[in-house]
């Protein structure tokens, strides 16, 4: 039989499929961008999160001079060395320390009252090769391994003692293989796994104030997150001095999901520590197909459209949806910072655009540079649309 339609019933079908499908439309948009409203030029992130949590931004030399300055000063009233406190650049030989850099951004925070974060004191990756190595090249005993660690503790702290409210003790001990407990490192090969709790002991004693932090990548995921659960309750089980985790956040637009945000917050904050973002940002990048096993076909980059309008509303609506549920936590996130400043300079851009997990995952990422525009502020330091989703809320 065959059908026609008058073009009355045609319209009437179209204006029946789009009342059915409205609903579905507007369900999927988390933000309108249009609806947005314009911030206030003279309030930074840090006044519209102060009944909230605190605001940081890991800094380098080039961001606590200039322009630059200005906008950290504005807008945050935290800030982390993004690499200037870790142990490899800090204390590159034995009897031998680098303060000047360290030096310079605590001074530069002080002088505007701006909180330090100290990151980090132990992390496999950055870490100089004499701690673990004898005159002969051997590895030490663990008893060697323990004692440097302390010493450098010991220098690092006590300079900044009464300086930096938290610190990042232990960064990246958990292996991301789900049938790996802790990560095979040389710290782990010499130590065992008595280096964390030692670690959080000698920081502790030097500076009994500062809050002292477990920080991790992909603490969101399931088994790492368990992991990082199993870790931490047994230090607290242990009686050993640890104050926090850090979720360290380099996420995409679609992953983690908020449902596996939630629950990794919920799952930390039961041993009754508290939580901090230490490194969020939220590369646009999406992560490509695996690859078949065998298949050693030269990788070939997607397409590169840059920052579209497509992509900025989809991670306008990400980081929407993120500062939501940081907000409904504040009783336990009590900071997040960003990792680095603007788009101008990510550390994900030489990193295929951040495709990896965190620092230590990075290492098999395509040695290619792409821009990742992770953050609020785009490359000539303005707020971007996400910006505005991150304060327009009541």
């Amino acid at each position: 039989m065959k059908l026609t339609y008058t073009s009355k019933s045609l319209l009437r079908l179209l204006f029946l499929s789009l009342f059915i499908a409205a609903p579905l439309i507007s369900a999927t948009l988390i933000t309108d961008d249009d609806s947005l409203k314009d911030p206030d030029p003279e309030k930074g992130l840090k006044d519209y999160y102060k009944k909230y949590f605190s605001i940081g931004v890991a800094v380098n030399m080039q961001a606590i001079r200039g322009e630059q300055a200005k906008l950290v000063i504005k807008e945050f009233n935290s800030v982390t060395a993004e690499n200037d406190m870790k142990m490899g650049p800090i204390h590159p030989k034995e009897n031998e320390y680098n303060w000047a850099n360290a030096d310079s951004i605590v001074a530069f925070a002080q002088r505007n009252n701006i909180q330090v974060r100290g990151h980090n004191l132990l992390w496999h990756s950055q870490a100089p090769s004499w701690m673990f190595k004898d005159e002969a090249g051997n590895n030490v005993s663990k008893e060697v391994l323990l004692k440097r660690l302390k010493d450098h503790i010991t220098a690092v702290m006590t300079r900044y003692k009464g300086k930096i409210y938290a610190w990042d003790v232990v960064n990246e001990a958990i292996d991301d293989n789900p049938d790996v407990y802790m990560r095979n490192t040389l710290w782990y090969q010499i130590a065992g796994d008595d280096f964390i709790p030692a670690a959080f002991r000698y920081a502790r004693e030097v500076d009994p104030k500062a809050a002292l932090y477990y920080n991790d990548y992909n603490s969101e995921n399931p088994s790492k997150r368990d992991k990082i659960y199993k870790l931490v309750k047994s230090l607290i089980d242990a009686k050993v001095p640890i104050d926090g985790i850090g979720l360290q956040g380099h996420w995409k637009l679609a992953d983690p999901s908020p449902e596996l945000i939630r629950e990794a917050l919920d799952k930390y904050a039961s041993l009754g520590v508290k939580l901090q973002i230490t490194e969020l940002d939220v590369t646009i990048r999406e992560p490509q197909p695996r690859r078949a096993p065998g298949d050693t076909s030269p990788v070939v980059q997607p397409y590169d459209s840059g920052y579209t309008a497509s992509i900025a509303k989809r991670q306008t609506a990400r980081y929407e949806s993120i500062f939501k549920i940081f907000r409904d936590y504040k009783k336990v996130i009590t900071n997040v910072t960003f990792w680095n400043l603007s788009d101008k300079q990510s550390w994900l851009d030489g990193r295929g655009g951040g495709l990896a997990g965190g620092a230590a995952a990075s290492s098999n990422a395509p040695p290619v540079r792409r821009k990742a525009y992770p953050l609020l502020f785009d490359e000539n330091f303005q707020r971007k649309e996400a910006y505005k989703a991150v304060v327009d809320f009541k």
